[in-house]
C-alpha cells in the first residue's frame, strides 16, 4: 500500500474493485447527485487562516465524546451492508477503528451482527445506529441488544421515512448478495428481515425492504419513547437546520449529528459543512454536534472542528480501504486522515483542537471583498 497516500488513491482501486451491484450502492447519491457533489465542492470553498510562530512542537489529537476518552475525533459512519466490500466487514472495520481510537458506529443493516462486533473490538468506543420499524418490538430488542453488548449511545436516524431515490440502485436492480443477510435479525421469525434486501421486484431492493418495514410516520415523540425504555445516550442523526436541532436540544438529545446521509437522500439539500456552522451557534454548547458527509482529507476534519463539530465521521473512505484490503486498508486510510488533521494542525499553529477556531476557518468569498 506505499502507494496510496491519500484516500482518493484508495478509492480509485476500490472502483477498480468493487463488482458494479455493490460499488453503486456505495458510491451513489440520491436523483442528480447534487448534494453528492457539493458536498465536496462546499469543503473545498473554505480557506483555512493559518497562524504563524506558535510553538506546536507538542500536539494532541485527544477529545471526549459522550464521555468517552478517545485519541482522535475521527469515527467511521453507519454504513450498510460492509461485506459486500471484504468477506470481514464490519468486523475489520471495527478492529482498525479500535486501533485508531476513535468512534464506530454500526448500522441497523448490518451483515455483521451487534454481538458479533463486539466480541470482535470490545474496547472500542462502539454506538448503535438505529432505524426504527413499525414493529416496534423489533427495534426495542435491537436497542436491549446494543445494551448487552456494551455499546455506548444509540445513533438515531431521522432523515429517512422513506429512502431516497437512488438513481444508479434502480437502474442495476440492487439487491445484497445471495450469501449475505442482515445480521441483526437472523434469529427472527420473519425471514424478510434478514433476507429482504436479496430480492428486487421493480428496482432497488433495499427501498422495498424499508417501504415495508420502516416506520414513516416518527414525530419527535419517538424520542421520548426510546428515552422511556433506555438510559443510552441518544445521538439525533440527519439533522440540517437549526430548527430541528433545538429541538433535539428540547427532547434530550446527547448530541446532534449533522448529516445529508451522505447526500442519498433529498438532493438539493446542503452539504453537511455549510449547514454546520448554524447549527453549532443554534446549539451553543447545549449538546454535542458532529458531522458527515463529505470528508476524505485531515484539512476538511481541521475545517468542522473550526466551525463548530466535535466529531467528524467517515463513511465512504472507510469503505474504500475496506475493499482494497480489509481490516488493513482502514487502518491506513483512518492513519491517513489522522495524520493529514495533525499536519494541518502544525501548519495552522494549534497544539490541540481546543486552539482550532472559528476565525480560522472562512468562506472563499471573504478574499474576494478585499
Amino acid at each position: 500500500m506505499s502507494n496510496l497516500v491519500c484516500v482518493d488513491d484508495f478509492a480509485r482501486e476500490a472502483h477498480s474493485i468493487l463488482p458494479r451491484n455493490a460499488l453503486e450502492y456505495y458510491r451513489s447519491g440520491a436523483d442528480g447527485e447534487v448534494t453528492l457533489s457539493l458536498n465536496q465542492e462546499a469543503l473545498r470553498r473554505l480557506r483555512i487562516r493559518p497562524r504563524m510562530l506558535r510553538d506546536v512542537t507538542h500536539r494532541s489529537t485527544e477529545t471526549t465524546a459522550l464521555g468517552a476518552r478517545l485519541a482522535v475525533p475521527i469515527g467511521v459512519s453507519p454504513t450498510a451492508m460492509q461485506r459486500m466490500a471484504h468477506p470481514d466487514g464490519e468486523i475489520a472495520n471495527v478492529k482498525a477503528v479500535s486501533k485508531l481510537g476513535g468512534v464506530y458506529i454500526l448500522s441497523t443493516l448490518a451483515t455483521s451482527s451487534i454481538e458479533e462486533v463486539a466480541e470482535a473490538a470490545p474496547e472500542c468506543t462502539r454506538w448503535f445506529q438505529l432505524y426504527i420499524y413499525k414493529e416496534r418490538k423489533v427495534t426495542e430488542q435491537l436497542v436491549r441488544r446494543a445494551e448487552r453488548a456494551g455499546y455506548k449511545a444509540l445513533v438515531l436516524t431521522v432523515d429517512a421515512p422513506v429512502f431516497g431515490f437512488r438513481r444508479a440502485d434502480v437502474r442495476h436492480k440492487f439487491t445484497l448478495p445471495s450469501h449475505l443477510r442482515l445480521a441483526n435479525f437472523t434469529d427472527c421469525q420473519d425471514e424478510h428481515k434478514s433476507k429482504g434486501v436479496s430480492t428486487a421486484t421493480s428496482g432497488s431492493g433495499l427501498n422495498e425492504y424499508v417501504a415495508k418495514l420502516f416506520d414513516p410516520s416518527l414525530s419527535w415523540s419517538d424520542v421520548a419513547w426510546l428515552k422511556s425504555f433506555t438510559s443510552l445516550p441518544i445521538v439525533i442523526k440527519g439533522v440540517l437546520t437549526k430548527e430541528d436541532a433545538l429541538m433535539g436540544v428540547e427532547h434530550g438529545a446527547a448530541a446532534i449529528f449533522v448529516s445529508n446521509h451522505g447526500a442519498r437522500q433529498l438532493d438539493g439539500t446542503p452539504a453537511s459543512i455549510e449547514a454546520l456552522a448554524e447549527i453549532t451557534a443554534a446549539v451553543n454548547g447545549r449538546c454535542e454536534v458532529y458531522v458527515d458527509g463529505g470528508f476524505t482529507q485531515g484539512s476538511d476534519i481541521f475545517k468542522a472542528l473550526a466551525l463548530g463539530a466535535d466529531m467528524v465521521f467517515v463513511g465512504r473512505p472507510a469503505l474504500w480501504g475496506l475493499t482494497h484490503s480489509g481490516q488493513a486498508g482502514v487502518e491506513k486510510v483512518l492513519g491517513i486522515l489522522k495524520e493529514e488533521l495533525d499536519r494541518s494542525m502544525a501548519l495552522a499553529g494549534c497544539s490541540n483542537l481546543k486552539q482550532i477556531v472559528k476565525n480560522m476557518v472562512v468562506h472563499e468569498s471573504f478574499y474576494h471583498k478585499l
